[in-house]
């Protein structure tokens, strides 16, 4: 039985949304969860803007035990918030202070200040911008594989198959929505995970996971990684993407 909670997450299906999605499910809380629908710029409107003053996904809400309201927003934060606060028998986590905590911490920032920024540029440049810079589509993708590389030859030493110690931690949960949105195409991320063995046994590990199959379908179906390619479904999924994006950008800079 899913353990009570008064959360409420406010998400779409990307990497960063799916991490707390994931998490929360692996906990075994329960949540309420609204969809954020960026191409109609709810993350813009006012009630959201009052949770996460960034507009941005995901962010949550929760009760305090004084009763009050927390809000927050940086998946980063939330997930440690949520471990900190529910996951008391450390089943995502190890003891604060200890060798493997500080150690989850350097994953979690290493994702949050690389692999989600490098990637998530690398997709700005190849799928979305209005025309193609070979250095900045090459610069980001470069990096990207850098940063595949060195989570690979992580693993490969790793006698558990995670990033840290004996158990899938948030390290883990942080990385495996931007790995798993790896689509091997030139049109797509235009990195094959196949020359990541390591990598690639890490990320379908984690898929057999129930929390991770249930979290990454919140709040709509999880696509990226039935198709090794790009499939025509997904390039229809660009082709609206970008143009909402050029929108928001334009929108942004005013």
């Amino acid at each position: 039985m899913a353990q009570q909670s008064d959360i409420h997450l406010y998400t779409t299906q990307t990497p960063n949304g799916i991490k707390i999605s994931i998490l929360l499910e692996e906990l075994g809380l329960e949540y309420q969860t609204t969809a954020i629908e960026l191409t109609k710029n709810t993350q813009k409107e006012p009630w959201f803007l009052d949770i996460n003053p960034n507009g941005r996904i995901p962010a949550l809400t929760d009760k305090l035990e004084d009763g009050q309201t927390i809000k927050l927003f940086e998946s980063g934060s939330i997930m440690q918030y949520l471990v900190e606060r529910y996951d008391k028998d450390h089943r995502v986590s190890y003891p604060y202070g200890s060798r493997e905590h500080w150690e989850v911490n350097n994953w979690v920032f290493w994702q949050m200040g690389g692999l989600g920024p490098m990637q998530g540029q690398f997709a700005h440049f190849n799928r979305y911008a209005p025309e193609k810079i070979k250095y900045g589509i090459d610069r980001y993708k470069n990096e990207t594989r850098r940063l595949y590389r060195v989570m690979d030859q992580h693993l490969q030493k790793s006698s558990s198959g995670y990033l840290v110690g004996d158990r899938c931690t948030i390290a883990d949960i942080s990385c495996w929505g931007w790995v798993a949105a790896a689509v091997f195409d030139e049109a797509g991320s235009g990195i094959d995970i196949k020359e990541f063995p390591a990598l690639k046994e890490w990320r379908d590990k984690l898929l057999a996971r129930p929390g991770v199959e249930k979290g990454r379908h919140v709040p709509s179906p999880h696509k990226a990684i039935d198709n090794e390619k790009l499939s025509e479904e997904l390039k229809k999924t660009f082709e609206t993407s970008r143009k909402w994006i050029q929108a928001s950008m334009k929108e942004d800079s005013k």
